[in-house]
């Protein structure tokens, strides 16, 4: 039976193969490479050049893809970030940051929300973990709001839409993968996310403000007395804010001025996250040994994402499964918006059973080819995918950073009222793609203005 089928229809095979196996539970990026061996190893059979039965051209591959993580030089940043992440977080800065950010924004409606967003802003640009951002400011910004008062639906999506941030707003995970997947320049990519980033917090937080006056009994103010003098608020924020801040605007500086590489300005980041938790005086043994852990785990993890899938990709390319799209969607006879609504529906759909790092490694490569024939700038798909795949985060019933916030407030709060609190957070995610595409802009004009014409 699969003698008779075609090599693209052999591919789309490999695709729902690959699908299903997620679905039931299978890992991955080991998923990616064993399909893509097996399925490689049928592509590239040819008896009368082999041999042995080892003599086959995809161990060739295999061994070619690992070598490539292993070499790619903008791959460097990740652990880096990483480690930079983790050590923040384990360091209790984040802690002392939301408590003076919570401080100086008093007399705002929802000073609480707004702190939280602000906070979830700040820590976004040292790790582009959504988990990591999601459980600490759950743990943290979470029970203090609804200690406050705080309406546990209005709390709930204040957390999960602010975790999300990480996958926008730079220096991110994110668009440093997906610079390597789309050879993009990831210096472009960071200027190009910082307007859309910036934009989406702030909407966040105009939200956040707006039902606060609307609706005061969600988000009462703070009492009289539990606010301190100005002078112990300025001292809390020199200490607690302008560090961090200070750290941020140093590594994004170097990378947007063009002073250094990611990786480079990423080396800048960790020294400064590991000095900055030895003057707060909270760099222990344990926190140092769990950043490298961590950091190693979910390295390894990304990097055999990319050689699982570019193995897997290379085999569905061969076998024309490439080809099947291009064909598909020129065969539509779409025009640029049809085009782009119908790949955002794609990403959308995705991000229920998927990760971000397997649906930017997997399927964003059959998209990539055909942004010239469609006439879009592929900086702008970028944001949009990125913008996007924040809403797998927000979509229920498969919303992640729920999950998140549930699994470390399981007896205080219930999955449902999680769900209701992410929606309208939900709705400006889309609001947001909506003015991405009629002001491009946004994205578009920084990366021009720092670094000139693409």
């Amino acid at each position: 039976m699969l003698f008779s089928l075609t090599n693209p229809q052999i591919a789309l095979l490999m695709m729902g193969l690959f699908l299903f196996m997620v679905l039931l539970g299978f890992p991955i990026a080991f998923t990616l490479l064993a399909m893509g061996v097996a399925f490689g190893y049928f592509a590239y059979f040819d008896w009368t050049k082999m041999d042995s039965i080892f003599d086959n051209r995809i161990f060739d591959l295999v061994v070619q893809n690992t070598y490539s993580v292993m070499d790619n030089h903008v791959l460097t940043a990740v652990p880096l970030f990483l480690f930079m992440g983790y050590l923040v977080e384990r360091a209790g800065i984040v802690a002392k940051l939301f408590y003076a950010i919570r401080l100086a924004s008093h007399k705002l409606p929802a000073s609480m929300a707004v702190a939280a967003l602000v906070t979830c802003t700040l820590f976004s640009t040292a790790t582009g973990i959504i988990g990591a951002v999601v459980t600490l400011m759950g743990l943290l910004a979470w029970p203090a709001m609804i200690k406050a008062g705080y309406d546990k639906k209005f709390a709930s999506g204040i957390i999960c839409a602010g975790g999300c941030l990480g996958i926008l707003i730079p220096p991110s995970i994110m668009l440093i993968v997906y610079a390597v997947i789309a050879q993009l320049s990831p210096l472009r990519l960071f200027a190009a996310a910082m307007l859309p980033g910036l934009l989406l917090a702030g909407f966040y937080i105009i939200y956040a403000i707006t039902l606060a006056i609307i609706k005061p009994e969600i988000a009462p103010k703070p009492k009289a007395e539990e606010i301190p003098p100005s002078a112990v608020i300025i001292k809390e924020v020199l200490v607690s804010f302008l560090p961090l801040f200070g750290l941020i605007i140093l590594v994004l500086g170097t990378i947007l001025g063009g002073f250094a590489t990611p990786a480079e300005a990423a080396g800048v980041g960790a020294f400064g996250s590991l000095v900055m938790a030895y003057f707060y005086k909270t760099l222990t043994w344990k926190s140092f040994k769990e950043s490298v852990f961590l950091t190693a785990k979910t390295s390894a993890m990304i990097m055999w994402l990319f050689i699982g899938s570019w193995t897997f990709a290379s085999v569905f390319s061969y076998l024309g499964g490439h080809e099947v799209f291009e064909q598909f969607f020129n065969g539509l006879q779409l025009e640029t918006w049809q085009f782009l609504l119908i790949t955002q529906i794609i990403i959308f759909l995705l991000g229920w059973p998927l990760e971000w790092t397997e649906i930017l490694i997997i399927f964003v490569p059959i998209f990539l080819p055909l942004l010239a024939q469609f006439g879009v700038d592929p900086y702008l798909f970028a944001m949009l995918i990125a913008l996007n795949l924040q809403t797998s985060f927000l979509t229920p019933p498969m919303a992640m950073s729920a999950y998140y916030l549930k699994g470390v407030q399981s007896k205080n709060v219930e999955l449902m009222d999680i769900f209701k609190g992410i929606m309208p957070f939900l709705g400006i995610v889309i609001l947001a793609m909506v003015i991405m595409y009629n002001f491009p802009g946004l994205a578009l004009w920084l990366p021009v203005a720092l670094f000139g014409p693409a």
